[in-house]
C-alpha cells in the first residue's frame, strides 16, 4: 500500500462528503474520536442558537415553545435509528454509568429469586466499579465476573443479568451479541448491553438481537461533546414491570402534577431521573443527525477498512521498534486498534505533539480509533508514517513525554 494507493480509496469513498461537516483543527489526524468526538459544525451553530436565543430570549417557556421538555424522547428516538431499536424504546438521560446502575437494578427488579450479576474480568472499569457499588447495596446480590472465553458457560440458574460492552474499550473485540442473549435467554437471564464503543461505529441491532437492556455515551462515535448526556434502552416488553431505582419526579406518570407519591410512568420516560441537561442535549442531537445521514453498514464497513489499513501498515513498519498488535484480527471488532509498547504513553505523547491524536490505556496500550465520517485512508497512511518516524528517532525518549498528566 503506498499513498497514491490511499489517495485512490478516498476518491471513491461514498463517505467522503461528510468529512467536511466537522470542525477539525488543521494539521491535526484525529484518531481518538472513540474517546471524544469532534464537534460537527452544526452542533457549534446550535449551541449558539440554544444559548442566544431559546435560552436567553424565551427563557423559561423555552420548555413549551422550543421543545426542551420532549428533547430525551426526541433523541433517544433518532439514536433507535442508529442501534436497531424502536424510537419508544430509547431515551436520552443521565451519564452512562448512572444509566448502568439503573438498568442493572431495574434488571433485578424484573427477576425475583435469582441474586447474581454476571460479567467479564478486563470489562470497562466504571461498569464492574458500578456494578460492585450495587452489589454491596443489595443483601444477597453477587457481582461474578470471569473470563470472556469462560462466560457463556458460567450463566447458571442464579444469573439474573449479564452485562457485557459489546465492543471491548480495548481490545476492540465485538460480542456475537444475538448469540450470546440467546444463550442467556435459554437459562432465563437477561442480558444488559454497554453500547458505548458501538453507537454510530457498529451497525448494531437491539431488537434483531433480542436484546432486554442496553446503555451508551453520547460523547464518542456520536459526537455529542465533552460530558454529553448517555441515552439508555429497555425493550417494550419490559416497560411496564422494570423499576428504576432513581425515581426522579421526570419519570413520574405526571411528572407537573406534583404529587408526594411516587408513580412511575408506564414506558420508557419512567427510566428519566431529572431536569434534562439541554445545552448538552442540544449538541447531541445535532451530531446524531449527521449520524443518521449516513448508512450503519457503510459506516461500519469503512471503519473497518481503516483499521485494517492501520494494522497492516503498523505491522510493516512499526513492528521491529517493539509495537505489538493487542486487538482482535477478527470480522467481528469494534472500530479501534490496540497497540503495545512498553513506553506507549511517551509515545503517544511524542505522535500527539506531531499532530496525530490517539490516547494510552494502561499498562502499555496505544489506542488509536477510525471515525469513519471524518478520517480518509491517506490520514492512516501519513499516521503511520509518523509513528514510524517517531519509534525509528526514538523522539519519544524525553522526560516530557514520560511525565505522566492526570488524563491519559
Amino acid at each position: 500500500m503506498t499513498r497514491d494507493d490511499a489517495l485512490a480509496l478516498d476518491a471513491v469513498d461514498p463517505l467522503a462528503q461528510f468529512r467536511d461537516a466537522f470542525d477539525l483543527p488543521k494539521g491535526v489526524i484525529y484518531l481518538d474520536g472513540n474517546s471524544l468526538g469532534p464537534p460537527a459544525k452544526t452542533a457549534l451553530a446550535r449551541l449558539a442558537d440554544v444559548g442566544a436565543r431559546e435560552w436567553g430570549q424565551d427563557l423559561i417557556r423555552s420548555w413549551n415553545v422550543n421543545g426542551w421538555i420532549d428533547a430525551p424522547l426526541r433523541v433517544g428516538g433518532k439514536i433507535a435509528g442508529l442501534i436497531g431499536a424502536q424510537p419508544n424504546e430509547v431515551t436520552v438521560a443521565d451519564s452512562t454509568s448512572v444509566n448502568l446502575f439503573k438498568l442493572a437494578a431495574g434488571a433485578l427488579s424484573l427477576q425475583p429469586g435469582r441474586a447474581t450479576i454476571l460479567s467479564e474480568t478486563g470489562n470497562f472499569p466504571t461498569d464492574l466499579y458500578v456494578l460492585q457499588g450495587l452489589a454491596a447495596l443489595l443483601p444477597g446480590v453477587e457481582l461474578k465476573a470471569v473470563d470472556a472465553d469462560d462466560l457463556p458457560a458460567a450463566i447458571d440458574e442464579d444469573v439474573a443479568v449479564v452485562v457485557l460492552t459489546e465492543v471491548h474499550y480495548k481490545s476492540a473485540r465485538r460480542w456475537d451479541m444475538a448469540a450470546l442473549t440467546a444463550a442467556a435467554h435459554a437459562k432465563g437471564a437477561l442480558v444488559l448491553w454497554d453500547l458505548s464503543h458501538s453507537a454510530g461505529a457498529v451497525a448494531t441491532d437491539l431488537n434483531g438481537s433480542g436484546a432486554d437492556l442496553a446503555v451508551g455515551c453520547g460523547y464518542k462515535y456520536l459526537n455529542g461533546g465533552p460530558g454529553a448526556p448517555a441515552f439508555l434502552f429497555v425493550a417494550e416488553r419490559h416497560q411496564g414491570a422494570i423499576r428504576s431505582p432513581l425515581s426522579g419526579w421526570m419519570g413520574h406518570a405526571e411528572p407537573f402534577a406534583f404529587d408526594d407519591a411516587y408513580r412511575p410512568a408506564a414506558d420508557i420516560r419512567a427510566q428519566i431521573t431529572g431536569t434534562p441537561p439541554i445545552l448538552g442535549l442540544a449538541a447531541l442531537e445535532a451530531g446524531v443527525d449527521l449520524q443518521l445521514q449516513a448508512d450503519p453498514a457503510l459506516v461500519e464497513a469503512k471503519g473497518l477498512a481503516l483499521a485494517d489499513l492501520f494494522i497492516e501498515l503498523a505491522a510493516e513498519r512499526c513492528a521491529e521498534f517493539g509495537v505489538a498488535l493487542a486487538s482482535d484480527r477478527s470480522a467481528r471488532r469494534g472500530l479501534h486498534v490496540a497497540l503495545t509498547h512498553p513506553e506507549g504513553y511517551a509515545i503517544v505523547q511524542a505522535l500527539m505533539a506531531r499532530g496525530v491524536v490517539g490516547d494510552f490505556r494502561a499498562p502499555d496500550v496505544l489506542r488509536f480509533g477510525f471515525s469513519p465520517l471524518f478520517l480518509s485512508f491517506a490520514d492512516i497512511w501519513d499516521a503511520v508514517e509518523i509513528l514510524h518516524d517517531v519509534l525509528a528517532t526514538a523522539a519519544w525518549d524525553t522526560e516530557a513525554f514520560r511525565a505522566r498528566a492526570a488524563v491519559t
